[in-house]
């Protein structure tokens, strides 16, 4: 099946001629760079690149809440092909650790989202049974994954007609550690008479309803998880695993018995070392896990036996990984490239670091390491044709180009890149609380961006002193808090936000026309080229957009990033007068406090209601919220039920 890209758009501004450049680049190049200013549409162009190149996309984005807005806008974009998910499945997870500089074991903490591994496992059985998938990934999709050759053999394929025991069929299922119960939800099955009711572990749409004649599968159809109406028939259907860890009882032997040897050998080792504390704390480990496998198939810290489960490699050799499942021909777009490249090369270091600790000081056998992320080097063997997406394209991709690039710098609604003044730094605070009392008389907004916290603090009280309305973001706010400040801000309860790092914090608000960048010649990250253009554009989304530099000299960083934005914004300017294009700010509704839209929904006063009926509400919502795939809602509803609990503590 082809790609097919709905829109009531069409290719507009420079994204035509994008498209075609960057298509001709993919077909004689390895590495493409697609520069695209904030706010170009830079997702449409992507979803156009898709449709035309044909092939099973990867998109990797640098966190959950960008690869959640990429996920909904291209589902959106491609009603009729496979769009998945693919994240942690975790809503959080403390990975175990230990300190020895303070004898500190840290036990792994976590909280697993069925949903998610849900999404997960439908990313995996698309690839495999499909030519017209679209993965949005995160991180996590350079971290270990089951084997596909393996995960394939796990498969059980059913057919109308087929003589099979029913005592066997659902010992099968079993194996494939789908739970028996009576209210199912996915990964379970349920049983009455000769029909069979699975909910498949991929999804929670539909139930597969399986009636019998005896030992002969007589009936396999789709049905409405809720109604029970038949939704569809099937001639055949392939049942996936519930779990990517399932080994199948007769394979747990064979495990047990390697794991033991290698246990073995390393009691020998701590011995001859004199580690005698070490020995006796991974004998009762590992034992415990041992028994744990041999009852139940499975032990919490599996992942951590994975090689022994690995038909297909040797200790110390590349991990598979969700990369594994995608053909060799694939499209790899690698979005806000400038901050996944860094994440990706930094994972397996940070992981090593930790596990082998847990090995030296015996809380794991050595396999533990070989559960782990890709290195730089190993993704980049399994890497398709690939397009980085950055405003602020590294040294990293421009290199791995040949320092060629796609530029995409026209908004479709005209707005340009801001003007950018220059001011001294004596008296500054002074000079800011004018501009700041000019955009109020505008209903306008402003981010001031600072080099240190107590610099932030100070600058607040002080302008608190003097009659402004302004917030301090900081990093101690929980979700909900900074969602909050933000939304105040919009509405004008603020006048400006004061922070540290306001890349992350505001990165779409149409009110804030000024961005004030205190100590803009400080040398370090956040006054580099590249962060100081990313802050640049956090004034873009207004057609009265400008930038306030304060500093005595400038530093080469600023020179650099003075010149290329005043670059951007003759082509924009010059394409609006050709145009006939008037820049309009862009208009966002404001959305309602989490609170008070729960309170409209369910009409009752939040604060009125018992604890246990306040939890259990929100994760229903939370629930309804995650199956519709709004998972920043969702997100805010978790971060809301954990502060209650933790209230309760």
């Amino acid at each position: 099946m082809k790609f097919e890209l709905k829109s009531k758009y069409n290719p507009s501004g420079d994204q035509p001629k994008a498209i075609k450049e960057l298509i001709a680049s993919i077909k004689i190049n390895q590495h493409t760079v697609l520069l695209g200013a904030t706010g170009t549409g830079k997702t449409f162009t992507m979803a156009n690149i898709i449709e035309k190149y044909g092939k099973n996309t990867l998109v990797l984005a640098p966190n959950k809440t960008l690869a959640n807005q990429l996920f909904i806008e291209l589902k959106e974009m491609f009603p009729n092909n496979k769009v998945e998910y693919y994240i942690s499945n975790f809503d959080f997870y403390q990975p175990e650790a230990y300190k020895p500089s303070t004898d500190t074991y840290i036990e792994k903490s976590s909280q697993q989202n069925w949903q998610l591994e849900m999404m997960r496992t439908s990313a995996t059985t698309s690839l495999i049974t499909n030519d017209d998938v679209i993965v949005v990934a995160s991180v996590a999709a350079i971290f270990g994954h089951r084997n596909p050759i393996e995960y394939g053999d796990s498969f059980t394929k059913i057919k109308i007609g087929q003589k099979i025991k029913r005592k066997i069929f659902l010992y099968e299922l079993v194996q494939m550690a789908y739970e028996r119960k009576d209210d199912l939800f996915p990964g379970s099955f349920t049983t009455k008479g000769d029909v069979i009711e699975i909910s498949p572990s991929w999804t929670d749409q539909f139930h597969l309803r399986i009636e019998m004649f005896g030992d002969e599968i007589e009936q396999i159809v789709e049905i409405n998880n809720v109604t029970k109406n038949i939704i569809k028939r099937y001639d055949n259907f392939v049942i996936f695993p519930a779990n990517f860890h399932t080994v199948k009882q007769n394979e747990i032997k064979g495990v047990v018995n390697q794991i033991e040897e290698d246990l073995h050998i390393r009691l020998t080792e701590f011995k001859k070392r004199g580690k005698l504390l070490e020995a006796q704390r991974l004998e009762q480990r590992v034992r415990f896990d041992i028994e744990q496998l041999e009852e139940f198939g499975m032990t919490s810290g599996i992942e951590n036996y994975s090689i022994y489960f690995d038909k297909h490699r040797s200790k110390g050799e590349t991990p598979d990984t969700l990369l594994s499942y995608f053909p060799k021909d694939y499209l790899l777009i690698i979005d806000e490239s400038h901050l996944s490249i860094p994440q990706i090369k930094g994972m397996y270091k940070g992981d090593k670091s930790r596990k082998e600790n847990l090995v030296e000081y015996g809380f794991r056998l050595p396999s533990a390491l070989d559960n782990r992320p890709l290195m730089i080097e190993e993704f980049e063997k399994k890497i398709g044709k690939t397009v980085y997406v950055s405003a602020t394209p590294s040294e990293y991709e421009l290199e791995k180009s040949g320092n060629k690039f796609v530029e995409q710098i026209i908004r479709p609604t005209g707005l340009l890149d801001p003007i950018i003044e220059l001011r001294p730094e004596k008296n500054q605070l002074d000079d800011l609380m004018a501009e700041i009392y000019n955009r109020k008389k505008l209903d306008q907004r402003v981010f001031i961006n600072t080099t240190t916290k107590k610099l932030s603090e100070d600058i607040a009280t002080y302008m608190k002193d003097n009659g402004i309305s302004v917030a301090y973001l900081h990093y101690d706010l929980k979700t909900l808090e900074r969602e909050d400040v933000l939304r105040k801000l919009r509405m004008g309860i603020y006048d400006c936000v004061v922070g540290i790092n306001l890349l992350r914090e505001g990165l779409d608000i149409p009110e804030v026309s000024l961005v004030a960048i205190l100590d803009a010649n400080k040398n370090g990250f956040m006054r580099n080229t590249r962060s100081l253009i990313q802050l640049i554009g956090r004034a873009s989304r207004n057609s009265d957009g400008k930038v306030i530099m304060y500093a005595d000299h400038n530093s080469k960083s600023m020179t650099e990033a003075i010149k290329e934005t005043d670059r951007r914004r003759e082509i924009q300017i010059a394409y609006n007068d050709e145009n006939g294009i008037v820049p309009k700010t862009i208009i966002k509704d404001i959305p309602k406090p989490a609170l008070e839209e729960f309170e409209n929904r369910h009409k009752v006063k939040f604060s009125a209601m018992k604890i246990k009926e306040k939890l259990s509400v929100l994760e229903k919502e939370m629930m309804e919220a995650s199956s519709k795939y709004d998972f920043e809602r969702a997100i805010k509803l978790r971060d809301l039920i954990t502060e209650i609990k933790g209230g309760l503590k």
